[in-house]
């Protein structure tokens, strides 16, 4: 969040969209905007700028489907996270397990399972600035703060953005430096977490001139989250039988006493920004910038609902460091008529974790159990006196991201005829390693050279593309324009290295698979080593026509692809691109003399050879390419303002996302197949053909409800010389389906629907504002993943005790806070 944001609000881009405006005003949530400028509100919805195409225009003017929330906005939405401002974009839903691992998705487009370091690219770009910040480690947990802008831009974005902004790009642009005066402000916020602990956050800015034509701005910004998942003692008992064949097996009793800890999953985060401004002459200016951040969360956010209201059972420490800089160089200016923009950026993060993998074993063994008496996992596990030992495991993640990336742009913006025309390169490297641990392992289970050690995956992951790419518009007439985009794009894609166990505990897979020396240092050997290349195109037609000054209709024509890649498991192919098709009807429009605004976006879109992601042999993620599916929306909001003291925004989505074939398993070669049930079991695929789908046509997609929305009232009012404000926020939406596949669906079940209500109450004067609010206000429980552990079949069945493995990750309980900040 930013101070009270007064001298930010002023800043503009280096450069504008010289077309005379068509005076058309700005809106609040999903297909337009949520803007707000500063100064004293007016009986009108204010008109904002974006740069969604790359360009700053007028939002209004834009024939895509964009949310965006300006610095006032965030303010007053009390944004400081990703989690803050989501709930607030009816198009765009997610998945997180924890800190730091979310993937987002627009409109529908997700099949389940990402976010795996070996497996798909996300489906949604993601760029600070003018920079890609879009990494496989999930999405980058940006603290918002001193933000301008964050757009959100549903709907295929491939000719402008490119590899995985197939579904929808996010946009975080921050305050530029500002030559033009100083300023400086802080915001100190103090909060506490029902059924939880006390948090609170310190943020600063400071905007500096140091020439007439040149300022630097700094950025700090501390932040505690409070606590609230309580660990609870519990104990596991392996093995749970006596195996006849092994009569010296001794059961083993696993507590957790050494980790019970109520409220243990707190998170601290620091970090800072700075950025230096230089306009070289009338024509040219420079921006240097360089960002760094670290989180630090311990516990886990999720809890056992078998186990009650948050509370969960863990039985290894379980943290995760999340530590990331990036440095960006962006130049604009002009090269005769024409503008010049180029952004260079380089990106480093490196997550360590230490995670409890309990579940493994005591599901694993409840399922052997299943089979008879002479059936007992815990018996594969033993030290080096052949003694039984605890069968649990843990694992520990060291994972280094390095990225850099170079776009260059012409473009012209003036006349009839506009164009912009670029070239884009990108070089992603994720350097892997997960081991996973049991204690006192005998030696010659390890993998050779790593201690208690039983899997090890230790793996370089290269993806690269270059693009080039260009989009033009031309006015056929005063009202009716044409948009025509094409991107041409190259990727290569690798993934090689170590996975597996010691040929000591496996004769067919890990060590015993491999069929070269080790390429990656500290392995035993290399069984993994593969790459797929490809070319193709992007494209975007449509058309606009403006009913008048303040209305505007538009229908477009776009797609969107996702790079394939390699799977990690040597006899599987590679998979595929997959790529999305849109078609999509919208409108834009003002009323009442701009009082009342009103925007909305139909869309169909057809997903085709989509990646699906399964877990296979030992566990291990796999991706395919299964069959299509079809999703269709309609997104629409409003902004209100019939006087200049009361506004009111809304916004809702409604998406119907569902499979066009059956999907009933993959073929030997990887291809997914789709005439079942049939008489006759086809020896040629893997699954059975008899059987009925594992996935029929018609099965929802995962993840995505059908219907989402919001709604936020605010009435200004004076109290003598200053101004309050009362606020309250509604946001929402209805079950979702969690898996797929029926079978993992009837085990796991729906994520069920919920409302979130928040308000807030306020005074501010000059330059100082303080704020009270309370989010969640009524303190519920929404559900936002439910996961297991492990392969959905075996963690996901019933336990001795009555439980099972499905865990829920839910919101921050109710929280009451106060804020207050001041501008310099």
């Amino acid at each position: 969040m930013a101070g009270t944001g007064h001298e930010r609000e002023r800043l503009t881009m280096a450069y504008s969209d010289p077309r005379p405006s068509r005076g058309r005003i700005k809106t609040a949530l999903l297909a337009s905007s949520v803007l707000t400028v500063a100064g004293p509100a007016l009986a009108q919805v204010d008109e904002i700028t974006v740069t969604a195409q790359k360009r700053a225009e007028s939002l209004q003017d834009v024939p895509i489907s964009i949310t965006a929330f300006g610095t006032d906005k965030l303010e007053e939405l009390e944004v400081s996270a990703f989690d803050d401002y989501s709930k607030f974009i009816p198009s765009l839903s997610f998945q997180s397990t924890g800190p730091n691992s979310t993937t987002v998705y627009f409109r529908g487009v997700v099949s389940g399972g990402d976010g795996n370091h070996s497996a798909s690219l996300p489906s949604v770009g993601v760029y600070l600035d003018e920079q890609p910040v879009t990494t496989i480690l999930g999405f980058l947990p940006m603290h918002i703060y001193d933000i301008e802008r964050v757009e959100g831009i549903a709907g295929p974005q491939g000719t402008l953005y490119g590899a995985s902004a197939q579904s929808g790009v996010l946009r975080i642009i921050t305050n530029k430096p500002n030559p033009g005066e100083f300023a400086a402000g802080y915001d100190l916020e103090v909060n506490a977490v029902q059924h939880g602990e006390v948090g609170y956050q310190f943020e600063g800015f400071v905007n500096q001139p140091v020439a007439e034509n040149a300022a630097i701005r700094l950025v700090g910004y501390y932040k505690k989250e409070a606590g609230y998942i309580d660990n609870e003692l519990s104990g596991r008992i392996f093995p749970g039988t006596i195996d006849p064949d092994f009569p010296g097996l001794t059961p083993i009793m696993k507590d957790n006493s050494a980790l019970v800890e109520n409220n243990f999953n707190d998170i601290e985060t620091y970090g800072a920004r700075v950025a230096l401004r230089v306009d070289l002459n009338e024509s040219w200016t420079a921006t240097a910038s360089a960002l760094g951040q670290k989180s630090e969360a311990n516990g886990v956010n999720v809890f056992d609902p078998d186990m009650g209201d948050l509370n969960v059972a863990r039985f290894e420490p379980d943290f995760n460091e999340d530590k990331f800089g990036q440095a960006a160089l962006t130049l604009e200016g002009k090269v005769g008529n024409f503008d010049l923009v180029y952004a260079g950026s380089y990106l480093r993060r490196q997550i360590d974790s230490n995670t409890d993998y309990t579940d493994y074993a005591y599901y694993y063994d409840v399922l052997y159990q299943s089979f008879g008496p002479s059936y007992n996992f815990a018996s594969y596990f033993y030290d080096n006196l052949y003694n039984n030992i605890d069968p649990t495991q843990f694992y520990q993640g060291d994972d280094s991201y390095g990225k850099y990336s170079n776009e260059i742009r012409l473009s012209d913006r003036g006349g009839r005829f506009r164009f912009v025309l670029g070239f884009f390169q990108n070089h992603q490297r994720h350097d892997i390693q997960q081991r996973y641990i049991i204690r006192n392992l005998n030696d010659g289970l390890e993998v050779p050279g790593w201690s208690d050690t039983i899997w090890l995956t230790k793996q370089r992951r290269l993806d690269r593309d270059l693009a080039l790419f260009t989009e033009i518009e031309y006015d056929l007439t005063d009202r009716l324009t044409f948009i025509g985009g094409v991107r041409g794009y190259r990727y290569n894609n690798s993934l090689y290295g170590f996975n597996g166990y010691g040929a000591g505990f496996s004769g067919s897979t890990g060590e015993a698979a491999c069929f070269a020396p080790a390429i990656i240092q500290d392995t035993p050997c290399t069984n993994l080593d593969s790459t797929i290349k490809n070319t193709g195109e992007t494209h975007k037609i449509g058309l606009t026509y403006d009913l008048d000054d303040s209305k505007m209709v538009y229908a477009t024509y776009s797609t969107g692809f996702r790079p394939g890649g390699a799977n990690r498991r040597t006899p599987l192919p590679p998979y595929l691109e997959d790529k999305l098709v849109n078609y999509e009807l919208g409108f834009k429009s003002a009323w009442a003399d701009n009082t009342f605004v009103l925007n909305g976006a139909a869309f169909y879109q057809v997903w085709n050879d989509f990646q699906f992601p399964i877990l296979g042999l030992n566990g291990l993620t796999e991706v395919q390419n299964a069959a299509s599916a079809r999703i269709y929306g309609f997104e629409a909001d409003m902004t209100w303002a019939p006087t200049d003291r009361f506004t009111l925004n809304g916004a809702m989505s409604i998406i119907d996302a569902e499979l066009s074939k059956n999907f009933c398993g993959f073929n030997v070669n990887g291809k997914p197949f789709t005439a079942c049930p049939a008489a006759v079991d086809d020896p040629a695929t893997l699954g059975d053909e008899t059987a009925p789908p594992e996935a029929p046509k018609g099965q929802p997609l995962p993840v995505v409800p059908t219907f989402k929305g919001t709604l936020t009232a605010r009435y200004e009012f004076p109290v003598g010389a200053m101004t309050g404000h009362v606020q309250g926020s509604v946001s929402g939406q209805d079950a979702a389906p969690s898996n797929l596949l029926v079978a993992d669906q009837a085990i796991v079940g729906d994520q069920e629907g919920y409302v979130l209500t928040d308000f807030s109450v306020g005074l501010r004067q000059d330059n100082w504002k303080l704020v009270a609010y309370v989010n969640n206000a009524f303190d519920e429980r929404p559900d936002l993943i439910s996961f297991v552990a492990c392969p959905i079949g075996t963690c996901g069945i019933t336990g001795p005790g009555g439980n099972n493995g499905i865990y829920q990750g839910t919101a921050q309980p109710r929280t009451v806070g106060l804020r207050f900040g001041y501008d310099f």
